[in-house]
């Protein structure tokens, strides 16, 4: 029988032979996965045999990590602003710099008033959900134009008990008015900016797995920009806040944007690699 502590140093060798960065943190991860028990509980048996059937799972989802699927899908899960969302193949992987987002909009609005807020293309909800567990928000609705993405969103606003504080709307951006919603105190997204010339260079577990949909608009990468900009102006209170998450070299851009649609006091925040990360305005 092969024990704990083999199963994870073999896995690490192969993953590590097949190109997959921190191979050991993911041989540990899957192994915990399969396990249904936390990562450092794994120390405290090492020399526990794995059963026959722990170990066929454990060979298949360490096949699929080998393939470049992401962890998070294998897994079906990841950790955000300290909260736990299920994923699937159907949204994108939250990730630190969306986090960064998260964190503007908490420092810029006040804990002691209610906000409307609107997030647009909330893919697994991480957003809205997370401004609603920690704002006093009178309103949130969350839009995506995958169904899927909304049945998933839906799913983790239950899973943090705040389902009945939160619309999910299916619609499309581009293609169709903000016509459910008027007044709002923020319209925030992480909208597709991967210009279509830079897809194909993006990370194998990025391009051949995320939704690809929600990574480009196939053209030059502003045109989600354009049309948010374009209609939330309309929707949006005196003095209300637009929020983006933007991708290196896209802050001039879509400033411009902004200003063109008559948002003013524009803001851009950088991430700890000291890119230019956020983008915020007001409208006059």
């Amino acid at each position: 029988m092969i024990t704990v502590l083999e199963a994870i140093k073999l896995s690490t060798d192969f993953l590590q032979k097949k190109g997959i960065e921190s191979a050991r943190t993911n041989a540990e991860m899957l192994l915990a996965y399969v396990l249904n028990c936390k990562r450092l509980e794994l120390y405290l048996q090492f020399d526990r045999p794995l059963k026959e059937n722990e170990l066929n799972i454990y060979r298949n989802v360490i096949k699929r990590r080998s393939n470049f699927e992401p962890l998070q899908y294998i897994i079906g899960s990841v950790e955000f602003y300290g909260m736990k969302f299920k994923v699937s193949r159907a949204v994108l992987i939250p990730r630190p710099e969306t986090e960064l987002l998260v964190e503007t909009i908490l420092a810029v609005l006040k804990k002691t008033e209610k906000y409307s807020i609107l997030d647009i293309g909330c893919g697994s909800g991480c957003i809205g959900i997370t401004l609603t567990v920690n704002l006093l928000s009178k309103k949130v609705i969350c839009t995506d134009n995958s169904e899927k993405a909304i049945e998933l969103a839906k799913e983790n606003s239950q899973l943090h008990d705040v389902d009945s504080k939160i619309n999910f709307v299916q619609h499309d951006i581009i293609s169709q008015p903000i016509n459910f919603v008027d007044d709002v105190d923020v319209v925030v997204s992480n909208p597709p900016y991967i210009a279509k010339s830079e897809f194909d260079l993006l990370q194998q577990e990025i391009k051949n797995f995320e939704p690809r949909q929600a990574l480009t608009d196939d053209a030059d990468g502003y045109t989600f920009f354009e049309a948010i900009c374009s209609k939330s102006i309309r929707i949006l209170k005196k003095g209300g806040m637009l929020f983006f998450e933007i991708s290196e070299g896209q802050s001039s851009a879509v400033k411009k944007i902004m200003q063109e649609y008559s948002y003013s006091e524009i803001n851009t925040i950088k991430d700890y690699q000291q890119i230019d990360r956020v983008i915020y305005g007001v409208k006059k």
